[in-house]
């Protein structure tokens, strides 16, 4: 492993680390109690998942830097949704730790207690409340303490509808504020979840086959979003459509997965010409 593993002990839990100023290009990107001073968000190390004997992930080294737009290709049963249910704790590895920043480690944490450290997670349906609008779905989904705001109809604060108003020009759904959610397009409903999660203020967001049943012009769009978010959130992106990943990968790094561990990384170029990843995904 090269140095940016070597940590501080692991933290028991979120409360018990502390944030610090370490003066690095990325404290605007950092949340209290997160420790990015390597550069680093996420590291999964020898990540090991096994059902009934069966490798769902065999010894997966993997790490995201911070800011970066990671997408992650590879067959079907490659063990993609698995290491995203590990990273968010719904499945227990075998073996191998998740560490988010420097000190704190998921696999000791509750599915609960990882989303609120600043991981957020879309899943490939979308999950709307559609018998609400469009901007009380953001609302609802707005990082606030639940115990002081008991009621949705609370009257928001200035900056609260500010940031609301900008959540809904981002993911281009302004003008469409006052619709039930049930009435949107699959598309739209699709970045409204992606605007529900960005009003949580996520560190790192883990997007699982977002484009899956979109129009091509809804694709187009769903680029360009993602393009717009690279930098200010790390982003981890599954997903089968070539097409929109060359689009979002430019020149960061895609990973190639491939029975439960990394069969090749680089830029889409590099992958995309790499014998291995032809005869096992891609085809000729």
């Amino acid at each position: 492993m090269s140095e940016i593993y070597n940590r501080a002990a692991p933290a028991p839990n979120v409360d018990n680390t502390q944030h610090a100023e370490h003066g690095t290009s990325y404290s605007r990107l950092k949340q209290e109690g997160l420790d990015t001073t390597h550069g680093a968000i996420l590291y999964l190390e020898n990540i090991t998942v096994s059902f009934d004997g069966f490798k769902a992930l065999n010894n997966l080294n993997l790490d995201i830097s911070v800011g970066e737009l990671r997408c992650i290709i590879g067959p079907n049963g490659a063990g993609k949704t698995t290491m995203m249910d590990v990273i968010t704790g719904k499945t227990r590895p075998t073996s191998g730790t998740v560490f988010f920043g420097q000190t704190i480690d998921l696999t000791k944490m509750t599915e609960y207690a990882i989303a609120h450290t600043g991981i957020g997670r879309k899943f490939q349906r979308p999950t709307v409340f559609e018998q609400h609008t469009v901007f009380e779905n953001l609302e609802l989904a707005m990082k606030m303490d639940k115990r002081v705001r008991q009621t949705l109809f609370a009257r928001l604060s200035s900056e609260e509808a500010g940031k609301i108003d900008e959540i809904l020009k981002l993911i281009r759904l302004n003008g469409q504020e006052r619709r039930p959610a049930g009435l949107l397009s699959h598309g739209q409903k699709q970045w409204l979840e992606i605007g529900m999660l960005l009003m949580q203020e996520p560190q790192l967001l883990l997007l699982d086959e977002p484009v899956a049943g979109m129009s091509d012009a809804e694709t187009a769009r769903t680029a360009e979003l993602l393009n717009e978010l690279r930098g200010k959130h790390s982003i981890m992106v599954v997903e089968h459509d070539m097409g929109f990943v060359t689009e979002i990968a430019q020149q960061g790094k895609v990973t190639v997965l491939h029975e439960g561990s990394v069969l090749a990384e680089g830029t889409m170029e590099q992958v995309q010409s790499d014998e291995r990843v032809i005869e096992v995904y891609l085809g000729r």
